[in-house]
């Protein structure tokens, strides 16, 4: 789980609840593993790093002007890169649909490129590796011929994950997008022997929810790809979801 607050009315203050809540989790359940990471807007990456338990559990932002990245390149690759210097272990960027959408498939992957680079030399000043993935918005593509074509576009320009949706639209994650996502991630990693992980964000609310997701991975991927390297849920309400089902009793920790 990439356990995730993107709220307009998010502040330090309840990053930090919700960063201290993460680091409790192990104390109060011991038989649970940790989120992968915790997902925050760019300016609370240092928040979230400061005040994390355990560096396994790691600092992923939001970036390129999400959720819109209706923005200028040089705007993106900033906040990238501004991102990765305040602690981003992994940065979630959104395809430029503006391009896109109109048939300039270089223009958006070369928007993909020059935030992989901006990142990939912030990251290696400091010492380390960054992930990067790449938001679709599956719901705004609509049809499995863009999303398949979003995928390898994406995958090509070095997206180290690629990811549904933002969230923030009114159609997000669907068990259709992520089956054509996955199999063109199998395809690719067929042709060229990369791993490229998968995100399912948006509208994943219940247990059940999670566990069709789950299976299309497992079944199109296979098991060598069930594990937070990866696979991974963008996670705000299904947390609590996921723990209640498997107590069998209403919890609410996050």
């Amino acid at each position: 789980m990439d356990l995730t607050t993107l709220h307009t009315n998010d502040t330090e203050e309840s990053v930090i609840r919700l960063v201290d809540k993460t680091n409790a989790l192990q104390k109060e359940y011991p038989s649970y593993p940790l989120p992968a990471s915790i997902c925050v807007f760019p300016n609370f990456a240092s928040v979230v790093r400061d005040h994390r338990a355990d560096k396994d559990v790691h600092v992923t932002t939001v970036s390129s002007c999400f959720p819109s990245a209706q923005s200028f390149l040089e705007v993106k690759v900033r906040e990238c890169e501004l991102a990765v210097r305040d602690g981003a272990d992994e940065v979630d960027i959104v395809l430029a649909l503006n391009s896109f959408l109109a048939g300039d498939y270089a223009k958006a992957s070369g928007e993909i490129i020059e935030m992989k680079k901006a990142i990939d030399a912030e990251a290696a000043a400091q010492g380390r590796k960054v992930i990067l993935k790449v938001i679709l918005e599956t719901g705004l593509l609509g049809s499995p011929e863009l999303i398949a074509e979003a995928s390898f576009l994406a995958m090509e320009a070095g997206a180290d994950f690629i990811k549904t949706s933002t969230g923030k639209v009114d159609v997000n994650a669907t068990p259709m997008a992520a089956f054509v996502m996955c199999s063109c991630i199998r395809k690719y990693y067929e042709k060229t022997g990369r791993k490229v992980g998968f995100k399912a964000a948006g509208g994943i609310s219940n247990a059940d929810d999670a566990l069709d997701y789950y299976s299309i991975g497992l079944d199109v991927l296979g098991e060598e790809w069930m594990n937070k390297d990866y696979f991974r849920f963008g996670v705000s309400r299904l947390g609590n979801s996921l723990m209640s089902a498997i107590e069998n009793e209403t919890v609410k920790f996050f």
